[in-house]
């Protein structure tokens, strides 16, 4: 709206300025009469006024309602009376008329505007993203064993569901037949798939993996964690309360302080010379000048300008007023999977035993079975399955450059691993499960290993051969991103604390707590419980940044001051955030702070220069230096409002050269 009213004001600005008599005497030149060129200026200039500046004069009626006087009140005021005053000048002999300080006025103001609401989306997909999780139908067996499709709405407690692999849970139920893992991250935060067997509970939205389930309904609608979830998002995102704009306090105080310097201005001219024509256009002069262009345009400016420099730097600004408080953090709380870790497994240990038995009872030596040796036969053997810890061991097999060994008569074993034939041996790879079944003990340095990596909450998988030996041990986790040291550091540097929410055990995020630096965690948090553990700190009397990736970080981002989204998150996160890291680096929060501090100081020293005109400007449009023979008239005042508007342009475009080095 206030681009189109831009665009078609400053069209029908351009006759009024060239008209003018003021801007003829500055660049010398004569404009061409003609019959009724006389009326070009005021009907131009009323269109104009009733077009672009309707929109001022509505929001400024809110402000007045709300006794808080603000930016719109201020411009209001001054283009009601330059308007007024215009109109009346050209009845009145010996006035000046204000019509091109009038539209150029509002021009600016609409521009002001526009590239500010540009730059803030207001942020009202989340909820559409949290209902797409969830299937529009769902397979409900009927008394016969068969299957029918059905809408979800139409599902009630106690309905048995077909989950099919690949497919997301229609509500919330207990598992009643089938074995199958379950991809929960995006609702618990949980980095890991977790098994379900007959009385797991599922969640609906989370989605199965590779086995079908037969799941009893036990919460529809509005009852299920997702539903929940939506209601804590929205409930967060209208908690918000209204910070009021720097900007709109420095116009509310020039709002009265040009009413007052008016209200003396008559006065004294009155006492002085009596009451004329010229005391009138004195006092028009004050109220019309006391709004700068340059005031309109002190914080828009700089706010542009932050994000696309933001935007360069891999930070999409969708809330200005939490980019703006983004200077004053004290705590950053970071969920954990998919922000500080990689949200994935990986292979971060292994261990070969340091002896293996051939056959015939003799030993060999460990230079049979090395790394690179255990790796190759694991790679192989997890060749062709898609289970995350597949995929953990044959990223670290390519990682190291080591190729996958040939294997044949792979079988899947369900709940305890899998087995295969490398070079005529029997090759089992599996948990502590599979060493159960097959009664096999594992070697003192092997035990060690696995101990080890158990009290840093890292999963344990092993390798046997014959179904008779562990020769060689792996440790996953969920991998720590290197940015998360520095950027921990970097945060710790700035004196802003850190803390970390997470789904996972408590064994997992004190390992990750204390590697990191991190100065108090939040571990087994449900959905519900990440968005009160933000509102715990904000109690505190601190000023909380919450980052985070999943369906589970919403209703945390949402709740807390500056919330900030992994943009390779989910969509709902991104929807969800105030700030959007393009990146999956943590460093970018450092640099965050660091542009929200820098803008803030733009925006301070550009209100500095768009007031500091009006401590010049007022006095002489009152008249003060008047006994000596100087009275700003209000052409002259409106070039100094050009110059003010420039002045704040320039030191706005300073900003891009800001270090954000992190």
């Amino acid at each position: 709206m206030f681009r189109r009213r831009f665009w078609v004001s400053l069209v029908l600005s351009v006759p009024v300025i060239y008209f003018s008599e003021f801007i003829q005497g500055v660049f010398g030149y004569t404009a061409p009469t003609f019959p009724g060129s006389v009326w070009i200026t005021p009907v131009l200039s009323v269109i104009v006024f009733a077009y672009g500046g309707v929109p001022f004069l509505s929001m400024a009626r809110t402000e007045l309602q709300n006794r808080e006087p603000g930016m719109m009140m201020l411009i209001s005021l001054a283009i009601t009376v330059a308007f007024v005053y215009s109109i009346a000048s050209l009845f009145l002999e010996g006035t000046t008329p204000f019509f091109w300080e009038l539209v150029t006025l509002i021009d600016i103001m609409l521009l002001g505007h526009w590239m500010e609401m540009r730059s803030v989306r207001q942020a009202s997909g989340a909820l559409d993203e949290l209902a797409k999780l969830m299937p529009d139908t769902a397979e409900r067996v009927t008394e016969s064993g068969d299957t029918e499709e059905v809408p979800v709405a139409e599902l009630s407690e106690d309905d048995v569901l077909l989950v099919r692999p690949g497919a997301s849970v229609p509500a919330d139920g207990e598992v009643v037949e089938g074995e199958s893992s379950v991809d929960e991250s995006m609702i618990t935060g949980e980095s890991r798939p977790v098994d379900k067997d007959p009385g797991s509970e599922v969640v609906a939205g989370t989605v199965n993996q590779d086995g079908s389930l037969r799941v009893r309904v036990t919460k529809t609608g509005d009852e299920t964690t997702l539903a929940g979830i939506m209601r804590l998002v929205d409930e967060a995102r209208k908690s918000k309360s209204r910070t009021q704009l720097l900007a709109d306090r420095a116009a509310g105080w020039l709002f009265y302080i040009a009413l007052g310097v008016a209200a003396i201005t008559a006065v004294a001219w009155v006492v002085a010379v009596g009451f004329s024509i010229g005391v009138l256009e004195r006092v028009v002069t004050v109220l019309v000048i006391a709004c700068p262009h340059a005031l309109g345009l002190a914080v828009p400016l700089v706010v542009a300008i932050n994000t696309s420099t933001a935007a360069q730097n891999g930070m999409l600004v969708r809330d200005r007023i939490a980019m703006e408080e983004a200077r004053n953090l004290d705590t950053v709380m970071f969920d954990k999977t998919g922000t500080l870790t990689k949200g994935e497994q990986g292979v971060v240990g292994i261990r070969v035993a340091s002896e293996t038995r051939q056959e015939g009872g003799e030993t060999a030596g460990a230079d049979e079975w090395d790394e690179e040796r255990a790796l190759e036969v694991a790679a192989g053997v997890e060749g062709d399955s898609e289970h995350m810890i597949a995929r953990a061991i044959r990223s670290a097999a390519e990682e190291r450059g080591v190729q996958r060994a040939s294997v044949s008569n792979f079988e899947n074993l369900r709940g305890l691993g899998v087995e295969a034939t490398v070079d005529g041996e029997t090759v089992h790879l599996g948990g502590p499960n599979l060493l159960e079944t097959l009664g096999i003990d594992r070697p003192d340095d092997i035990a060690t290993f696995a101990e080890e990596a158990g009290a840093n909450a890292q999963t344990v998988i092993y390798l046997i051969r014959d179904e008779s030996e562990v020769v060689a041990a792996f440790a996953l986790a969920d991998v720590i991103r290197e940015e998360s040291r520095q950027a921990i550091e970097a945060l710790h540097g700035m004196g802003i604390e850190v803390a970390m929410l997470t789904g996972d055990s408590e064994d997992v995020a004190r390992a990750v707590s204390e590697e990191l630096g991190i100065d108090q965690y939040f571990a087994e948090v449900l959905p519900e419980e990440k968005d009160t553990k933000v509102e715990q700190l904000q109690s505190e009397g601190k000023l909380v940044a919450m980052v985070g990736d999943g369906v589970n970080d919403a209703p945390a981002l949402t709740r807390a001051d500056v919330g900030i989204a992994i943009g390779s998150g989910t969509d709902v996160a991104i929807e969800s955030g105030d700030i959007i890291l393009v990146d999956n680096n943590p460093l970018d929060v450092v640099r965050l702070v660091r542009l929200s501090k820098a803008s803030y100081r733009k925006m301070q020293e550009n209100l500095v220069w768009a007031t500091g005109y009006n401590v010049i400007a007022l006095p002489l449009a009152a008249g003060v230096l008047a006994p000596i023979g100087i009275l700003l008239s209000p052409a002259i005042g409106a070039v100094f409002m050009s110059l003010s508007t420039i002045i704040v342009a320039i030191n706005a475009r300073r900003l891009r050269g800001v270090d954000l080095s992190a």
